[in-house]
């Protein structure tokens, strides 16, 4: 055998060890069932300079679970005042283009209800710092099952604690949601921690006006539709039913039966990389050690989330676990302040960069919005004023 055989053979040989490698990791951290859809997206991803003219709405959607990991009433109790007390103290200093405070959603757990920890935070919301909405972790459920949950959890809300709201035109008690275990639709692999293949038309049929559980990467659960804002029904028979769906896109309307996804950024950092060559996961997640900073607004931004036909309004939803005890000194410390000022400071030399704070109530309104064709967005008393009187909302 010759030496430059022998050399090629060698070559060839680490060449299918890496290649087998890198597929194990792709498959460890389930990238396979998206990488795809970022590669070759369906429609381009609108690219992104500093100096663009763009309005950013962040919404931080948290998987509010004061009972996490077990606790007691009192660690728990103790939690829900520490987010009381804090959020205030922390965040009344900042302010957005439109000069309002930094905004919160608590998507709160059915399983975990306890009625004072809503009255603790109801100053949050009554400040007009904080919003409630629906979080579920389940099992095994029927879709019957579900829907008593959904409906006596919503008109608790609503009833007992004055949190929620109407629609405006139906009357009907409307809710975002979270799926605990991001397990939304029956979706991972093993059909634990749901059980419900037709969850979507229950939400839909039940007031939810939108659902942010998007992006679940790295877990199983995760869809090959990504980066988007789009629209899922149930498939009969079929688990995952919002893997895919309709885009939303300016001038179109909502399709019937369908429920609105709202999905977070999800892409690949290569500033972040195992062993120096596998990308690190960037999904918006907020925890302990991993704060939001100015490095990673620039990721969000250029996943590009939008409603088809505005590129010019990039929607931001993070999500955290914002009671969990390695997760709560980012939340409520130095990090989060750091990032507000980041933003103060980012517009200051950047104007044309807008960013707005939002809940996720409003974050799902300015989706209609672009889709109606409005180019400039309605928040706060302008917004409620449109939500009163729809009809005399104008296109620019």
């Amino acid at each position: 055998m010759s030496t430059a055989f022998l050399l090629f053979l060698i070559a060839a040989a680490l060449v299918v060890t890496a290649v087998v490698a890198l597929t194990v990791a792709i498959r460890a951290r389930q990238m396979h069932l998206w990488i795809g859809s970022y590669a070759i997206p369906a429609e381009p991803r609108p690219a992104w300079h500093e100096d663009d003219q763009v309005d950013v709405f962040i919404a931080i959607c948290d998987h509010w679970e004061p009972r996490c990991y077990r606790a007691t009433d009192e660690v728990a109790m103790a939690r829900v005042r520490r987010w009381r007390d804090d959020y205030p103290r922390l965040f009344s200093e900042f302010a957005d283009v439109d000069g309002r405070a930094p905004r919160y959603t608590f998507f709160f757990p059915e399983d975990e209800y306890r009625p004072e920890y809503m009255d603790e935070i109801r100053p949050l919301v009554d400040a007009e710092f904080a919003d409630v909405d629906v979080h579920l972790h389940h099992h095994n459920d029927t879709a019957q099952q579900l829907r008593d949950k959904l409906e006596a959890f919503r008109e608790t809300l609503y009833y007992r604690h004055g949190l929620l709201r109407r629609d405006p035109i139906t009357g009907e008690i409307v809710y975002g949601f979270i799926h605990g275990n991001w397990s939304l639709c029956n979706s991972r692999p093993d059909g634990k921690l749901c059980g419900v293949d037709a969850e979507l038309t229950v939400l839909r049929e039940t007031g939810c006006y939108a659902d942010f559980t998007l992006p679940s990467a790295p877990s199983a659960t995760q869809t090959q539709t990504i980066n988007s804002i789009y629209y899922a029904q149930d498939l009969p028979g079929q688990r995952k039913s919002h893997n895919t769906g309709i885009r939303a896109r300016v001038g179109q309307a909502p399709p019937m039966d369908h429920l609105l996804m709202i999905q977070g950024p999800l892409v690949p950092d290569w500033a972040r990389r195992r062993w120096g060559v596998i990308p690190r996961i960037e999904n918006a997640d907020l925890h302990g050690g991993r704060g939001p900073d100015l490095r990673r607004l620039k990721l969000w931004m250029k996943a590009g989330v939008h409603v088809a036909g505005r590129p010019d309004w990039r929607f931001v939803k993070l999500h955290t676990h914002g009671c969990k005890d390695v997760n709560i000194d980012t939340m409520l410390g130095p990090a989060m302040q750091n990032f507000h000022r980041e933003l103060r400071d980012f517009n200051a030399v950047h104007p044309n960069f807008r960013y707005h704070y939002v809940s996720a109530w409003e974050m799902a309104q300015l989706v209609h919005q672009a889709e109606q064709g409005l180019r400039t967005p309605l928040l706060g008393a302008a917004l409620q004023k449109a939500i009163a009187k729809p009809s005399a909302i104008k296109v620019d």
